[in-house]
């Protein structure tokens, strides 16, 4: 159970108050988020509230006197970039009544979420939602979502007879493998412990396991039968492994289109290669990333950037790595055995005079967490840019990510 205390009620206008939801709000919230998103939504909530590692901690409402109007639930989340793991944050589970839009719910409620994000230690919030509303709370698009690519042919052979559905006792195997995977990019989120638990249980995407003389070999995660199967979350031991896990998902919906989240570099996307339509994407898609307070982020990344200075043997001992966002600028002291804490000062709107860095903070996490590196945001951003550019392309190249969230992104 959570053990961040939650806030005091809060009152908003109109007599509306925000506060921790409470077991005697279930069926409302159920109801409000079936009407405002998916059915399915609502046993999500009520595996989140009823967990030992959540518990109603993690969700606030709005409410109306007894009539809950708006709410939103803060899960608990592990980033590891290189070999740093950063707690993180995500807000899933928003909705808010039709007839009380447009007054500010969503925005006390995200403001709540922050604030206890902070409180639970968290150093950044990531999350996947609607098109730019997120924006408006300081959350930046910045992680590539890998492409959904549809299958044009089933590997030859037939279905195997080793692939089931995943049961509580398959979680450590699934976990292993997942780890596997993941440790391919250089940025991840795994499931946690206690989502393991959830998606076993909820019903908008089924967890399978394959296994090869009781041993499990393959996984991955579907949704459900209909008019195409998705299937995404996919690892395995082996290429062998990864053809017979497509192959049997494939035969769960004989008469619909397959298609498949490409892992890129993984032993999944080297198997199944020659069975993809590989058809260019036609539009971005990006995880959110929320970084509330530049300095204590970088100051977690010092030995990661330490790593990469000694790596590529660029020496800047006694040299200070500047980093500007323009309304402020962070000093990374360089000793000979590693880097100090960050130092904050004020506003510098020239950081590339004094051999530093530049990047607007809408653009940060993309700079921290993305794909293109700061050579890439500088060819297509005016505001990111470096002065000593061999010193800030080493410091921040661009990185390959893997995120696994409560929701499938299709």
């Amino acid at each position: 159970m959570s053990t961040t205390a939650f806030p005091a009620p809060v009152s908003l206008a109109d007599g509306l108050v925000l506060r921790q939801a409470q077991p005697a709000d279930l069926d409302q919230i159920g109801a409000l988020l079936a009407e405002r998103g998916e059915p399915a939504d609502a046993l999500d909530h009520r595996l989140v509230v009823t967990d030992r590692d959540a518990g109603w901690p993690a969700c606030a409402v709005v409410v109306d006197g007894d009539r809950v109007v708006s709410t939103a639930t803060l899960l608990d989340e592990d980033v590891r970039i290189g070999s740093i793991h950063l707690p993180a944050g995500q807000v899933e589970l928003v909705a808010t009544d039709r007839a009380y839009e447009g007054r500010g719910l969503v925005r006390a409620l995200m403001r709540w979420a922050h604030e206890r994000s902070a409180a639970r230690g968290h150093v950044i919030q990531t999350m996947i939602g609607i098109p730019y509303f997120y924006r408006l709370f300081g959350y930046e698009y910045a992680i590539d979502i890998p492409p959904a690519l549809t299958v044009h042919t089933r590997p030859p052979g037939e279905a195997t007879s080793g692939l089931r559905a995943a049961r509580p006792a398959d979680i450590p195997a699934m976990t292993s493998l997942q780890e596997a995977a993941q440790n391919r990019f250089d940025v991840a989120m795994p499931h946690s412990p206690a989502r393991w638990r959830w998606l076993l249980a909820h019903e908008a995407s089924t967890l399978w396991v394959l296994e090869r003389a009781d041993t499990v070999i393959a996984t991955g995660r579907t949704t459900p039968p209909g008019h195409e199967v998705l299937l995404a979350e996919a690892t395995a031991l082996d290429e062998a492994a990864a053809r017979d896990l497509l192959r049997g998902v494939a035969a769960l919906e004989s008469n619909g289109q397959v298609r498949v989240v490409h892992r890129s570099g993984t032993v999944t996307a080297t198997a199944w290669q020659e069975f993809l339509h590989h058809e260019p994407r036609k539009q971005a898609e990006q995880y959110y990333v929320r970084v509330p307070d530049v300095a204590a982020l970088l100051d977690r990344l010092r030995p990661l950037l330490w790593h990469r200075l000694t790596t590529a043997g660029i020496d800047r001992t006694d040299r200070d790595i500047v980093i500007s966002t323009f309304g402020a600028h962070h000093r990374i002291p360089v000793h000979a055995d590693g880097l100090g804490e960050v130092v904050t000062g004020g506003v510098m709107q020239g950081p590339g005079a004094v051999g530093g860095a530049a990047a607007a903070p809408d653009h940060l996490p993309a700079l921290l967490f993305g794909p293109h590196g700061i050579e890439g945001l500088t060819r297509v951003r005016p505001d990111v840019y470096a002065g000593d550019e061999e010193l800030f392309q080493t410091l921040f190249p661009p990185l390959t990510a893997d995120v696994l969230s409560y929701y499938l992104p299709y």
